[in-house]
């Protein structure tokens, strides 16, 4: 069996199973320190994990962001799986960071910053419930040291 051609074989944790070729599971570093490299080629391994999309792949997220709008940044089934609450999305973060999948926490994080992108701290502050705990004079100076952010 040629290495373009082996798969594992994946199952969720609702009892779904996909067979997916080992260079896209290898994107998970998680999940490629749980393929056994010396496994039988004959047949697939198994590797429990939760569901996960790949029918068309996540195209790369352009940087800046040239909208504050998800949707016109990534395909649409991409952009409706990252329309969640904001508790959930920070949760998928933290998993796709300890997961290491590089696609996943792009996509979240981008989401993130299209929720902050063309929005002055004041609305930031709202938006994520950020108490402003500066005084007066600490806010001037931080916008004096930070210009260049409003500028650009």
């Amino acid at each position: 069996m040629t290495e373009e051609s082996k798969t594992v074989h994946l199952v969720s944790q609702e009892g779904e199973s996909f067979d997916v070729p080992v260079a896209v599971a290898n994107m998970s570093v998680l999940v490629k320190t749980m393929i056994d490299e010396d496994h039988d080629d004959e047949e697939a391994q198994e590797i429990p994990l939760p569901n996960h999309y790949i029918a068309e792949p996540m195209h790369e997220i352009e940087k800046p962001l040239k909208s504050a709008n998800i949707k016109e940044v990534v395909q649409e089934w991409y952009a409706t799986f990252v329309a969640v609450d904001q508790d959930v999305l920070f949760e998928l973060i933290l998993a796709a960071n300890y997961m290491d999948i590089k696609p996943l926490l792009d996509l979240t994080c981008a989401t993130v910053a299209s929720w902050i992108k063309g929005k002055n701290a004041e609305e930031i502050r709202k938006h994520f419930n950020i108490v402003d705990d500066f005084t007066p004079e600490e806010e001037a100076q931080v916008r004096e040291e930070n210009k260049w952010v409003e500028e650009a």
